[in-house]
């Protein structure tokens, strides 16, 4: 999306927010795994870049900025939630049976997809996001991330052999 040089930031982070929100929210969820978070994070992101619109050297590059936040604010909420996790799980609290609605199995399935996904190391996990989610290139992958675009090929297809792998062991499981 193209940006007329003369915006205002208020205007310029508009034109964003509309053409970005749900993608970068879509991004943030495959990350975290938890929609309220995401929107926040993502909202987060908003912010910030309002906040430093008149300091952005290329405001045509917004968008690639947004995402490049949003993966990075997305790590930091998940190394968040493992501190709290641990504290948690030290305090030795009961666990909670599951739902009561767990048993429908496309939710088993998509339960399945994220658990795998979850399996996967961050930076693999963040490139199959980035380029099967967000359909991204390569190049716009390693800018993101600030990888080569050499490095997000291997990421690529060591995540995706992974999660052949892993669901296809969940998947039969749930026959």
């Amino acid at each position: 999306m193209a940006l007329e040089p003369a915006l205002t930031a208020d205007e310029a982070v508009g034109q964003l927010y509309a053409a970005h929100w749900r993608r970068l929210v879509r991004l943030s969820i495959l990350l975290v795994h938890d929609q309220g978070l995401a929107e926040e994070i993502v909202q987060d992101a908003f912010v910030a870049l309002h906040g430093r619109w008149s300091r952005l050297r290329a405001p045509e590059a917004a968008a690639a900025y947004l995402r490049q936040t949003v993966v990075n604010r997305s790590r930091s909420a998940l190394r968040h939630r493992k501190v709290v996790d641990r504290y948690v799980a030290s305090q030795r609290l009961p666990d909670v049976g599951p739902d009561a609605g767990a048993g429908v199995e496309a939710e088993a399935r998509r339960d399945a997809v994220f658990a795998a996904l979850r399996g996967l190391p961050r930076r693999q996990r963040e490139v199959i996001a980035l380029r099967y989610y967000l359909d991204l290139s390569e190049a716009d992958i390693a800018e993101t991330l600030g990888i080569s675009t050499g490095a997000v090929k291997s990421h690529a297809s060591r995540g995706s052999a992974a999660l052949r792998e892993r669901l296809a062991e969940q998947l039969e499981d749930l026959r």
